[in-house]
């Protein structure tokens, strides 16, 4: 009895000795991990009435839709360079991380750049170099050694003597085709090729090439070869030729190894010779660079893209039927 009377007093005690100890704190539980950043991309395009800016565009999208975490905003401001900015302005609203700007044929977007740079976010133009305001990275070709390229290659099927026609995307301000045209001319005009400029521009679009090269055939009976500042417009003066039955009589040469130009150089047509300025290419480089500065990574601040020469040598090395461009 005694036995049993202690043995239960210690019980007792040991029972109390435990509630008094403190108590061992036990493990919080593991956060759980956190999803990937969700990244949104604003693309500002100036417009989408050409196909070189629409694939440039598409590029972008194409590229991102690898990634699930990833969500693109494309815009087009229809030619209006206030609705760009508006267009820039609410990018910004929407809380974009990054902007790519495909600017087109104008020089100078200095309000939607200070509003980027106003929101502290990164800006990567493809193509185009705005003048003026900050950018983090720019990233196209060098159109004067483009056109450099091709002033050669004509200078060369010519030998140095008939008449050039040459189609301008305008408006006359445009460095862009300012560079590609007097990058051929610097060539041409080392010899006694006559150059006809066209006085009406071709907008860039295959219709405008077709509308100035009617006017031109109508004008001029006999024309030796012709040069554009895209390939587009060329694209519609090879039409026009065509109709009006005189392929035979000359040849033309564009800038930027669009694929339909390809295939017509390829197929042996009148079409001799273009630069590479691929806006494919170029769209999808843009988005990996702004990916890039988004990581931590201090780009270039201007790149310059090969821009090979494309002829019947060899444009079907860069030809393929599939490309946005």
């Amino acid at each position: 009895m005694k036995r049993t009377l202690a043995l239960t007093i210690a019980l007792a005690v040991a029972l109390v000795a435990a509630s008094c100890a403190p108590a061992i704190p036990t493990a919080a539980p593991a956060p759980a991990p956190a999803g990937p950043k969700q990244f949104k991309i604003g693309v500002a395009t100036f417009t989408l009435a050409a196909p070189y800016f629409v694939a440039m565009s598409k590029a972008v999208v194409a590229e991102a839709a690898f990634f699930e975490n990833i969500e693109v905003f494309e815009t087009d401001a229809g030619g209006d360079a206030e609705k760009l900015t508006a267009n820039i302005e609410d990018l910004i609203a929407k809380g974009v991380d990054g902007i790519i700007v495909n600017a087109g044929p104008i020089e100078a977007l200095p309000a939607g750049l200070d509003a980027i740079k106003k929101a502290g976010i990164p800006v990567v133009m493809v193509d185009r170099k705005l003048k003026g305001g900050d950018y983090n990275s720019w990233i196209g070709p060098d159109n004067y050694q483009i056109g450099v390229d091709d002033g050669k290659d004509i200078v060369a099927r010519l030998g140095g003597q008939g008449r050039l026609l040459v189609i301008r995307g305008g408006p006359a301000d445009n460095t862009i085709g300012l560079d590609r045209t007097n990058g051929m001319l610097s060539e041409v005009k080392k010899t006694a090729i006559e150059v006809v400029m066209a006085p009406d521009f071709g907008g860039w679009s295959e219709d405008g090439g077709f509308k100035v090269m009617e006017d031109m055939l109508a004008k001029y009976d006999k024309i030796d070869a012709v040069f554009c500042e895209n390939d587009s417009m060329c694209l519609g003066a090879q039409k026009a030729i065509a109709d009006a039955g005189r392929s035979a009589e000359m040849f033309l040469c564009g800038v930027d190894g669009q694929k339909e130009a390809l295939k017509a150089i390829i197929d042996g047509t009148n079409y001799v010779c273009t630069g590479k300025n691929d806006s494919d290419e170029i769209g999808r480089a843009g988005f990996h660079r702004l990916m890039a500065i988004l990581a931590g990574a201090v780009p270039e601040h201007d790149t310059v893209l090969p821009s090979p020469h494309l002829t019947p040598e060899n444009a079907c090395q860069y030809y393929n039927p599939d490309s946005l461009f």
